[in-house]
C-alpha cells in the first residue's frame, strides 16, 4: 500500500508540472520575449532551487520525508500556476523562483520516502516512482497540448490542472506511512547538501545529471523547437514532450525487473546510447515526424539514469543513504532546471537547433565515459545500481 501512495504522489507533482510545460511558446508570445529573454526567465527556476540547496536537506532530514512532502506538495501545485499570470519577465523570473523552492522540498521528500519504502517493505519501486512521474509529465503535457491547440489560455488550462492535483494529492500523501520517530534522514547524522562527493558519488551524479539534463531541455524547449523549427502548430508541437514522456515512463515502469535480470550497469550504458540516438535524431530532423520520433527514443534512453542513481547513492559509501540521495536529488535537479536557460541563451546567438546538439550530444558522451569508469570502480552492490 505504501508504496502505491507514494507513487501517486509522484505522478500528481508531475501532472500539475507537466501543464505548465507546453504553455512555455503561449506565455513567451505573450509576453514577447526573445530567445534569450526567455532562457533568463527560466532562469528563475534553477535560482529558486539554489537559494534552497543549502537548507533543504537539512529541513527534510530533521523533519521526515512524510512530514516534506505534506505541506511541499500543496505549496509547489499553487506556485507553478504563478508564471501563466506574470506580466513581464522580470515577474516570469520571480513566479518560477517560487516554484523553485517549493520543488527543491517535494522532490527530495519523495525521493526519500521512496527509499525508505524501498527499506522498510524489502521491495523495489524507485524506477517505478519515476515511471509515474514520467506518466504524470506526460499526461499534464497533454493536457496542455489540448489546451494550446483549443486556445484555451494558460491562466485557465494550468490552474485548472492545479486543481484537480489539489483535490487528489494532500490526501494521498496524509495516507503515507508516518515518519520514524528520529526522523527520515535525520537518525543517523545531519542531512547537508553541501558535501564535497567522493570518486564514486561524483559519477553518480554524472549519470544521473546526464538524464535531467536532457529532460529539462526536452520539457522546455521541445514545443519550442517543433514549433518554430519545424512548423508545427501548437497542439501538434505540444506532443514533443508527450512522446518523451511516454517513452520515458515506459523505460522507468521496466527499469526494476530490467536491472534485476542484466544488471544496471549493462542497462545504463545501452539506454544512453539509445538516448545519444534519439538527440542526434532530435538536431538532425529533417521534418516534424522525425524530431517527434527522437523525442520518443530519447526519452526511453533517458528513463533509467535518476532512478539508478537514487538506487545508487543509497548503497554508496562515504555518508549517510539520506544525505547520499539528497545529493544525488538536489544535483540531478539543478541540471533539469538550469538546462533550459542555458539553451535559451546559446540559441539567441547559434539557433536552436545548434543550440540542443552543441550542449546536450557532448554532455551524454561523457556520461557513457563515466558509466564504464563507474563499473570498474564501483564496489559490485554499487555497479549494479549505476
Amino acid at each position: 500500500m505504501a508504496s502505491r501512495l507514494i507513487m501517486a504522489v509522484f505522478f500528481v507533482q508531475a501532472l500539475a508540472f507537466g501543464a505548465w510545460l507546453p504553455r512555455i511558446p503561449d506565455i513567451q508570445a505573450r509576453l514577447g520575449l526573445s530567445a534569450a529573454e526567455l532562457g533568463y526567465a527560466l532562469l528563475g527556476l534553477p535560482v529558486g532551487l539554489l537559494l534552497a540547496l543549502p537548507f533543504v536537506s537539512i529541513i527534510v532530514g530533521r523533519t521526515g520525508g512524510r512530514t516534506a512532502v505534506l505541506w511541499s506538495l500543496p505549496a509547489f501545485i499553487i506556485a507553478i500556476c504563478l508564471p501563466a499570470f506574470a506580466p513581464n519577465g522580470v515577474v516570469l523570473f520571480l513566479a518560477l523562483a517560487l516554484a523553485g523552492l517549493a520543488m527543491s522540498t517535494i522532490e527530495l521528500g519523495m525521493n526519500i520516502v521512496a527509499d525508505e519504502t524501498e527499506k522498510r517493505d524489502g521491495v523495489v519501486i524507485m524506477s517505478r516512482c519515476h515511471g509515474f512521474w514520467s506518466l504524470g509529465m506526460m499526461v499534464g503535457s497533454l493536457t496542455g497540448a489540448a489546451a494550446a491547440h483549443w486556445g484555451l489560455a494558460p491562466q485557465v488550462s494550468i490552474p485548472a490542472v492545479a486543481a484537480l492535483a489539489l483535490l487528489v494529492g494532500p490526501a494521498v500523501a496524509r495516507r503515507l506511512p508516518r515518519d520514524p520517530a528520529t526522523g527520515s534522514a535525520g537518525s543517523e547524522a545531519p542531512v547537508s547538501g553541501l558535501f564535497i562527493p567522493g570518486a564514486i558519488m561524483l559519477g553518480i551524479c554524472i549519470v544521473a545529471l546526464a538524464s535531467n539534463i536532457l529532460e529539462g531541455a526536452a520539457a522546455d524547449w521541445s514545443a519550442v523547437y517543433l514549433r518554430q523549427v519545424l512548423g508545427a502548430d501548437p497542439g501538434a508541437a505540444g506532443l514533443g514532450y508527450a512522446a518523451y514522456s511516454l517513452l520515458m515512463a515506459v523505460g522507468r515502469f521496466n527499469g526494476d525487473w530490467v536491472r534485476s535480470r542484466w544488471g544496471g550497469v549493462i542497462v545504463a550504458r545501452s539506454c544512453y546510447a539509445l538516448a545519444l540516438a534519439g538527440l542526434l535524431l532530435v538536431v538532425f530532423a529533417p521534418d516534424y515526424p522525425w524530431a517527434l520520433a527522437g523525442f520518443a527514443l530519447a526519452g526511453f534512453g533517458g528513463s533509467v539514469g535518476v532512478p539508478l542513481a537514487v538506487s545508487a547513492a543509497a548503497s554508496a559509501p562515504g555518508h549517510t543513504p539520506a544525505a547520499n540521495v539528497a545529493l544525488v536529488s538536489l544535483v540531478s535537479l539543478v541540471g533539469f532546471l538550469l538546462t533550459p536557460p542555458i539553451i535559451g541563451s546559446v540559441a539567441e546567438l547559434f539557433g536552436l537547433r545548434a543550440a540542443l546538439g552543441g550542449l546536450l550530444l557532448p554532455v551524454f558522451i561523457v556520461a557513457i565515459a563515466v558509466a564504464f569508469t563507474l563499473a570498474r570502480r564501483q564496489s559490485a552492490p554499487v555497479a549494479s545500481a549505476a
